[in-house]
């Protein structure tokens, strides 16, 4: 609810009674961290053994670095920093006012495959493990899948249009192979987007029916589907660090045998970050908090219908969660 909505209830002025709220209600003008709002906000006092990091625009773009304790699940006191930018040196330079010994009190700290996040959490949390977020994984994995479907499907789409021209040229009206689905060979591939990031279990009927005609035309895709799952199972049944450091190990070990060309990033992530994906399984900590935080941010921008002034949409930010 906005002072403008307020208007219509009670029959005030919304627009004076917001200027009141900003200027006079809220404290707003004595807040302690007004002079670099814009630029850094620091609560060294909701710093915990657990922190989340991650990057989210505030308006218009500008991406912001914000620190939270996942212990408080983005209620009040979750917020740790806001930082403007993304720059690791300007980053460190703002979390670096925290006492020093409260900073190696962090025990572990959830992350993307962003490289300034990384040298963050190293230099500012020490001794602290990084933990990188499985779904980021896991969607790189996807990707390498939906790049591999999406290359057959030019493939698909030149083919058609070489037969049209053939078809053209002979004088003979068009008509494309349709399979027993009725699909083309491009509209099968077109639809099986949404069934390659599912897992078999919870396939339609159709999609069932739609995915053994796709396997059986483009078995390599099938190969790298099974691998795309396999990487997820890994992550939900396996329980034990080291049992996942095997499965794991032999997961890449079978991405290196396939040789497809889209499963070069997530093997080369693997390689650069492995321990890093492997600290989730000590206390399977994920970065979810920390969407959930940049959410609720979005959330409260759209609800105010976007950001007019900064600081004061960054005071109203820590009134809630700081």
């Amino acid at each position: 609810m906005t002072c403008r909505t307020l208007e219509d209830f009670y029959h005030i002025d919304g627009h004076q009674f917001e200027k009141q709220y900003k200027e006079i209600l809220s404290g707003y003008r004595d807040w302690n961290q007004l002079d670099h709002a814009q630029d850094w906000l620091l609560f060294p006092e909701n710093i915990g053994p657990y922190l989340a990091i991650d990057e989210t625009a505030l308006s218009n773009g500008e991406l912001y670095t914000i620190v939270t304790n996942r212990d408080n699940h983005c209620r009040k006191g979750c917020l740790v920093a806001i930082i403007a930018g993304t720059k690791s040196e300007k980053v460190w330079e703002v979390l670096d006012k925290i006492d020093e010994r409260e900073r190696e009190k962090v025990n572990e700290v959830t992350l993307d495959l962003s490289d300034s996040m990384r040298k963050i959490v190293r230099h500012c949390f020490p001794k602290a493990k990084r933990v990188i977020d499985r779904f980021h994984i896991q969607k790189l994995a996807c990707d390498a899948v939906q790049q591999m479907r999406i290359e057959y499907r030019w493939e698909a789409i030149q083919e058609a249009n070489n037969e049209i021209q053939e078809a053209k040229l002979t004088g003979k009206k068009y008509q494309p192979y349709t399979f027993k689905n009725g699909d083309t060979k491009k509209e099968l591939l077109a639809r099986s987007r949404y069934l390659l990031f599912k897992a078999p279990n919870k396939w339609t009927d159709s999609q069932k029916q739609r995915a053994g005609i796709l396997f059986e035309l483009y078995p390599k895709l099938k190969t790298a589907y099974g691998l795309c799952h396999s990487l997820r199972m890994i992550f939900a049944k396996n329980t034990i660090k080291d049992a996942a450091r095997l499965s794991m190990a032999k997961w890449y070990n079978k991405v290196d045998e396939a040789g497809f060309h889209s499963f070069n990033v997530i093997a080369a992530t693997f390689y650069e970050h492995y321990e890093d994906i492997l600290n989730f399984y000590n206390n399977r900590a994920s970065n979810a908090k920390a969407e959930s935080f940049n959410s609720k941010i979005k959330l409260f921008r759209n609800n105010i219908r976007g950001v007019r002034d900064k600081s004061f949409f960054l005071f109203r930010i820590t009134k809630l969660y700081a």
